[in-house]
């Protein structure tokens, strides 16, 4: 990883270049990257513990990272990749006119950190697992090569390390762990007759308003995340974008069901795991023949390090180009992306040793990304009536609300997303109907960008 990390080094020589490949990624590497950035530790070792507390019902959650991979392929790639911009925020401020970007890149800042600390947090229990080290080190051992990594080559590095990790994981989960957790189960009839449990074949066990929530924060959060649409950006056309996205969606759902199965065939071997999350490492210390499970492992931290090199990158986007303003939009900002993404991966694993359960930090995350800006982002896409003032103060009910919801009903309660989403939804139609329409010119030069129209030169300024 870190020898491709210094191979990227050679190809980041400008913005474009290191913060998106150059927007130059054919088919494979664009599907291969995307179901890598997708699928990270939340995915692989929170999806088998769903799986093994729920059954086959586990698997929603990543099921509904797969919907919203497939609903952004299929409606809006198109667009996202004609815009031509580095984040968001930049949509954003071509939509509504003016500046809201701070507004904004607060909130996917803070979306994109988190996401960042609940992959860097995934690394101990491989590590764990492999030296009996503890959780702290493990965390800087695996967040030291993914910084190191991705602060060399930017979104070269981390693409062409995604290849690699991407192919592990298929190999790893998909063809080593499922087939032989099922087998060593006694398949779906031994499964059966070790838990005398039909609740764990039922595909609602896990709860209706659980599933709701799933669909809701990370269907949504998946149409507008900053560390996703920072993939969409590198495709070399909008074609490649909604074949590679639509292929990458249903990879996910394939992957989803792989995680829910082993986690099922986990609970038939050892019912006795007290954390969900451990049951991963648990059935592939228990269950793998040496070589086999260093592979798996090796798999498990492959997920991990796509997810956060991806979520890392982005986050430093976002600080550089949303919330830092400087003038120089040159290729000497290399330099200066080079050092956000170094400060930021630093904070990140500081976070990470402090923390503990991923799911959660993966829901605080997906709260406040979806609630503050969900209904800003979609709705500027697809409602002309929408207003600069109408959004901003969307993103800031939604966010408060989302905040204010999990501080009084806690981080995995359904509320903080019911309400947030409500509270922008109604902020956003009620402010853009009682201030003054956009600018005409403003909507015009918007039209022209998605039909097209715009160069690479021709961004977003200051």
């Amino acid at each position: 990883m870190i020898g491709m990390g210094w191979w990227g080094l050679r190809r980041a020589t400008s913005r474009s270049e290191y913060l998106v490949a150059g927007r130059r990624l054919g088919f494979a590497m664009y599907s291969g990257t995307m179901s890598a950035v997708v699928l990270g530790g939340a995915s692989t070792i929170g999806g088998v513990g769903l799986g093994y507390k729920y059954g086959i019902s586990g698997a929603w959650m990543v099921f509904a990272i797969g919907l919203g991979i497939l609903l952004l392929s299929a409606l809006f790639a198109r667009r996202i990749v004609r815009l031509k911009v580095y984040t968001v925020s930049q949509m954003l401020d071509l939509r509504y006119g003016g500046s809201s970007s701070r507004v904004s890149g607060a909130v996917m800042w803070a979306y994109t950190l988190m996401l960042t600390v609940t992959s860097t947090i995934a690394y101990s229990t491989i590590f764990t697992v492999l030296f009996g080290l503890p959780k702290a080190v493990g965390v800087v051992v695996g967040g030291s090569i993914v910084v190191l990594y991705s602060v060399l080559g930017g979104m070269w590095s981390i693409t062409l390390t995604d290849i690699v990790q991407f192919v592990v994981k298929t190999i790893g989960i998909l063809f080593l762990l499922l087939p032989i957790s099922l087998s060593a189960a006694g398949g779906f009839d031994g499964i059966r007759e070790r838990l005398n449990d039909p609740a764990v074949f039922d595909v609602g066990n896990i709860g209706v308003g659980t599933i709701v929530t799933y669909l809701l924060i990370y269907v949504f959060g998946l149409l507008i995340g900053q560390d996703i649409w920072q993939r969409v950006f590198t495709a070399r056309s909008p074609e490649v974008a909604v074949a590679g996205g639509v292929t990458s969606g249903l990879y996910c759902l394939v992957y989803a069901v792989a995680g829910a199965l082993i986690g099922t065939a986990g609970r038939a071997l050892y019912p006795g795991i007290a954390n969900s999350d451990e049951a991963f490492a648990t059935i592939v210390e228990n269950l793998l023949p040496t070589g086999v499970r260093g592979l798996v492992l090796a798999a498990a931290l492959a997920a991990m390090m796509s997810t956060s090199s991806g979520a890392l990158i982005a986050c430093a986007t976002v600080a550089s180009n949303d919330i830092w303003k400087r003038g120089n939009k040159g290729d000497g900002d290399v330099h200066s992306n080079r050092m956000f993404t170094l400060v930021l991966g630093v904070v990140a694993i500081g976070i990470a040793v402090a923390l503990n359960d991923v799911v959660a930090a993966l829901t605080v995350a997906y709260n406040i990304l979806v609630g503050g800006l969900l209904v800003a982002i979609l709705g500027g896409l697809v409602w002309k009536r929408g207003t600069q003032i109408g959004a901003m103060a969307s993103m800031a009910m939604g966010s408060l609300t989302a905040i204010t919801f999990m501080v009084l009903d806690g981080v995995l309660a359904d509320s903080p997303i019911y309400y947030s989403l409500g509270a922008s939804l109604v902020t956003y139609v009620v402010v853009s109907l009682a201030t003054p329409p956009t600018d005409p010119a403003v909507l015009a030069a918007w039209n022209r960008r998605v039909a097209g129209g715009a160069t690479e030169e021709e961004l977003v300024s200051s």
